[in-house]
This record gives C-alpha cells, sequence and structure tokens, in this order.
C-alpha cells in the first residue's frame, strides 16, 4: 500500500492549484485561506479529541510544528493563492513551486547531513532543464515578474518548511499536528486578510466545492501523505516528487480550463518526469 503513496500525493498535490483557480474567482486568496484553516481545524480538532489523539510533550515541540505550519501552509499555501489571483497560470505556478527539489538538495547537505549522490544531482538537474522548458513559452507577458514573485515566496516556504520538518518534528501525530499548524497558519494569515482584504467570500457553489476539495482531499489526505513521506524518506527523495506536480496540474489544467500544452511544455514534462525518476533511484 505504501508504495502508491507517492504517486497518489503527486495527484492529490497537482489538483491543489486546480481547486485554487476554481474558488478563487469567487474569493480573495486570504480570505479563501483563512476559511479553509478553519474548517481544518474544526475538523481535525474534533478527530483529534474524538479519537484521543496525543499532543506534544512540550512547548519546543509545539513551537517546531507551529513553524512547520506558518513555512508549508501559510506561507507556501498564501503564495500560490496569492500568484494564482493575480493571473499566474496554475500550470506556471506549479512549476514555479516544482524547483523545490534543486533548493532542497543544495540545503539538505548543511542542514540536515544527508548526502546527496551525483546521480541525484544529474536528476535534479535534468528536471530543472524540464522546468525551464515549460516555463520558458510563459514569459512574454510583461507584467508575469510581479505575478511570479509571490510563487517564489511559496517555493521558499515549501523547501524550507520541508527541511524544518525533517529535522526538528518529523513524528508528531498527524492529527493533534495538523490542528497546530493550521492554528499557527490561520493566526498569521488574519490579520493580513483583514488589512489586505477584509474578509471577502462569494458563497457560490463553486467556491463550496472547491472548499471542500481543498480542506478534505488537500489539508487532510494530501498534507497526512506528505507528512508521512516526510517522515519515512530522505528531504531530497520527497521533495523530488514535486517534479511531478507541473506536468500532473498542466494536464488537468488542460482538461478543465483549457490552458494549452505546446510541443516544447511537453518535451519539458518529460525531462521533468525522468529527473524525478533519477533522484528516486539513487539512494
Amino acid at each position: 500500500m505504501q508504495r502508491i503513496y507517492p504517486l497518489l500525493f503527486v495527484f492529490l498535490w497537482s489538483t491543489g492549484f486546480i481547486g485554487a483557480k476554481y474558488g478563487l474567482p469567487d474569493a480573495g486568496p486570504l480570505s479563501f485561506l483563512l476559511t479553509r484553516y478553519g474548517a481544518v481545524i474544526l475538523l481535525m480538532g474534533a478527530l483529534a479529541l474524538a479519537t484521543r489523539a496525543p499532543w506534544p510533550a512540550g512547548p519546543r515541540q509545539w513551537l517546531h510544528i507551529a513553524v512547520t505550519g506558518l513555512l508549508v501552509h501559510a506561507t507556501y499555501l498564501g503564495g500560490v493563492f496569492v500568484a494564482i489571483k493575480h493571473g499566474l497560470p496554475a500550470g506556471v505556478t506549479a512549476l514555479v513551486v516544482g524547483l523545490q527539489p534543486l533548493l532542497t538538495a543544495t540545503l539538505a547537505g548543511a542542514l540536515l547531513g544527508e548526502t546527496v549522490s551525483r546521480r541525484q544531482w544529474g536528476g535534479l538537474a535534468l528536471g530543472l532543464a524540464g522546468v525551464g522548458l515549460v516555463v520558458s513559452g510563459k514569459f512574454g507577458d510583461a507584467a508575469l515578474g510581479a505575478m511570479l514573485l509571490p510563487a517564489v515566496v511559496a517555493l521558499l516556504g515549501i523547501t524550507l518548511g520541508t527541511l524544518y520538518q525533517k529535522r526538528h518534528c518529523a513524528g508528531f501525530d498527524l492529527r493533534t499536528g495538523s490542528v497546530i499548524q493550521f492554528a499557527a497558519s490561520a493566526a498569521a494569515t488574519a490579520p493580513l486578510c483583514l488589512l489586505t482584504e477584509g474578509y471577502a467570500v462569494d458563497w457560490t457553489g463553486g467556491f463550496v466545492f472547491a472548499l471542500g476539495w481543498l480542506v478534505l482531499v488537500l489539508s487532510i489526505g494530501a498534507v497526512s501523505l506528505l507528512n508521512l513521506l516526510i517522515r519515512g524518506g530522505s528531504a531530497v527523495n520527497v521533495a523530488s516528487l514535486f517534479y511531478l506536480t507541473p506536468p500532473t496540474t498542466a494536464l488537468i489544467a488542460w482538461a478543465v480550463f483549457s490552458e494549452t500544452l505546446t510541443s516544447t511544455a511537453i518535451a519539458g514534462m518529460a525531462l521533468a518526469v525522468s529527473g524525478v525518476w533519477l533522484v528516486a533511484r539513487a539512494k
């Protein structure tokens, strides 16, 4: 069963970009996220109480889990949602965040003491070349630079969050840990939301569907899988899975939103997938 976790995670994580684009016409990005965080806190809090899940032993562990929440959720999701809200295509947003394996490999040795082999570096470089090919056709828009900034912030958040969690709190309980992570994210997001958006949500059917999908499938399902993968694998191998999200997201976006795929983009996706294979095989 555990063999399918990585592929299931890639698919579920990729749908997050689609869900964001689907629901954002009816809500401000931070308002959307604040609503999402609140729903997850209620659901996971009830589950934790019903199952008597263990809470962290001391304040230091609470702090570590909260920091991972701020990086993996508040910073990463905030950047992704703002980028898509400002017009960056879902596929391109996924591609920018898909650079995470290179940053992770660069930092894993210094922060975690993990050895990155030549084969892994080759796979990571191949994946970067693939991402570059896919992105190459998207940079004609003069406003794209401003759209990319929040996506780059998201990239830094998910990279540092994965490494921080692997080093400081890889083994926390998924039920209580999720409550702490999303509570910290909500606390950080709420003042920014009120200052910049004033909590703007139009409760349409489309928004409710997108919210339900992102809460149940992404915030609970995919994030739980990510925590399990971080707990059981090296940071570099876990990060390499993010190279698969750009092509997966682009394919779903093509089917749902008619975001086009050029022959260059398809070739880039093939390179990215090959890079993931090399990184995963090199242990």
